[in-house]
């Protein structure tokens, strides 16, 4: 048996036409499923229809992909390892990486991370319960979403799992901030027992996709900031120190990377020095390309994904017997390349999150989920203006659905604009109409 190609709720292979891959088989499930179109209508930066510019989740899902694949396919010609195949872990077919990627972002509820922040707060503040869009992701994969044929979930081949799961932890473990929930750890675990996993490492497809999506990250979200104005790119903006400072308390205060060595290093004499490299780049370009500022910011976000994806390569980890995806520089992991990445990660962060602005509309999403939630939580009431299809799902899985995660799970999935729409029908003058469908 391929363990690669196992499906959990399906009991052999072979029980469809041969014309189609597994993995096909999982692309054509995940992009054709609700979930994913929906990505279409979720924050990215910007607000969902703030311009026809600005980049959603589903974009940045199909950029992220994109560099993936390209960079598996490479990875595959390079590392001779790849082709003996010698763990399910250890292998990196451009198709799983793409699917995954796809994939990453389904559990981000509406408004970002914002939306993230209150559902939580409000499941433990209330229930002692949490919600975290990594979780949420395998819960739409495994349990929410429904195939034809499938009582629960898309029921995905394990590879295309494993290679999604970026956090290969439960959530009930003591201080673990991001993993899954139990109700689908449990299978995760399964999956990553009969692969002889070591504990807490991920597959070489998932650690790839992950280093790709911060790749998108560092650079995309640049690009969306130089456009909107909020990140201006002249010397006033780029040495102003309360920008340096900014950014020096965000790494700083950022406990999740200290792995990349910031101890090594003078912070702030580094944050000015990518700042000062990054602006001499652009003011070469801009010069190049007759002032052109589309075209300038466009070949400022090519050149940087080129730089990035350029180096992603493979090494060993400190796990014996497993191997680390990372930017790599003559045979060693390329710390000082890791870091310029998270310094215009927390660029993006500081000026375009951080923006009065953006907050102004993040305390307006907050104050709608709230409301949201306040007019779910109690059963008896929140029945009433559920959708009928949502509660009829319920009925038959509430022995395993607490009420709290149902509503938890109904406000995540909508997109920014229904997130909207339903809370204007509760507490707006202007109600939409009884025949409109949801």
């Amino acid at each position: 048996m391929d363990l690669r190609k196992l499906r959990l709720d399906e009991p052999a292979l072979g029980t469809f036409s041969e014309e189609r891959d597994e993995y096909e088989r999982d692309y054509a499930r995940l992009i054709q499923s609700p979930a994913f179109r929906r990505l279409q209508g979720k924050s990215q930066v910007f607000g969902a229809g703030s311009g026809d510019y600005y980049r959603t989740r589903l974009t940045h899902s199909l950029e992220v992909s994109q560099i993936a694949r390209e960079v598996a396919r490479r990875l595959g010609k390079q590392y001779a390892f790849l082709a003996k195949k010698e763990h399910p872990g250890l292998m990196l077919d451009p198709a799983v990486v793409e699917i995954a990627a796809l994939a990453h972002d389904l559990g981000h509820p509406p408004f970002g991370h914002k939306g993230e922040e209150v559902l939580d707060h409000l499941l433990h503040e209330e229930h002692g319960m949490t919600y975290e869009g990594n979780a949420q992701n395998f819960r739409i994969l495994m349990f929410l979403e429904k195939r034809a044929g499938s009582g629960s979930g898309l029921d995905l081949t394990a590879a295309v799992l494993l290679a999604t799961n970026k956090y290969p932890y439960s959530l009930d473990e003591p201080g673990r901030l991001k993993g899954l929930y139990s109700s689908e750890w449990a299978d995760i675990e399964q999956l990553r027992d009969s692969w002889k996993m070591p504990k807490g490492r991920s597959t070489l497809e998932a650690q790839l996709m992950d280093l790709c999506d911060d790749i998108a990250y560092s650079t995309h979200d640049i690009e969306d900031g130089i456009r909107a104005g909020k990140i201006q790119m002249n010397r006033t903006f780029f040495e102003d120190q309360r920008l340096i400072d900014h950014l020096v308390q965000e790494i700083v205060e950022d406990q999740g990377n200290m792995e990349v060595g910031w101890n090594q290093v003078d912070i702030p004499a580094m944050v000015k020095k990518v700042l000062a490299a990054y602006l001499e780049q652009w003011e070469e370009l801009y010069a190049l390309y007759d002032q052109e500022t589309s075209r300038t910011r466009r070949e400022m976000k090519a050149r940087w994904v080129s730089v990035f994806a350029g180096k992603v390569g493979i090494i060993d980890s400190s796990t014996p017997g497993w191997k680390k995806v990372t930017f790599v520089k003559d045979g060693q992991q390329d710390l000082e390349l890791l870091r310029t990445m998270e310094i215009l990660k927390k660029l993006a962060w500081v000026t375009l999150i951080k923006d009065f602005r953006v907050q102004r509309l993040q305390k307006r999403s907050e104050i709608m989920i709230r409301r949201l939630w306040e007019s779910f939580r109690i059963p008896e009431n929140g029945r009433l203006i559920i959708p009928p299809d949502w509660i009829a799902n319920y009925e038959q899985h509430k022995q395993n659905w607490t009420w709290p995660r149902f509503v938890a799970d109904y406000i995540s999935g909508m997109t920014d604009a229904y997130a909207e729409k339903v809370y204007a029908e509760l507490y707006a003058s202007k109600s939409g109409s009884i025949y409109e469908m949801d």
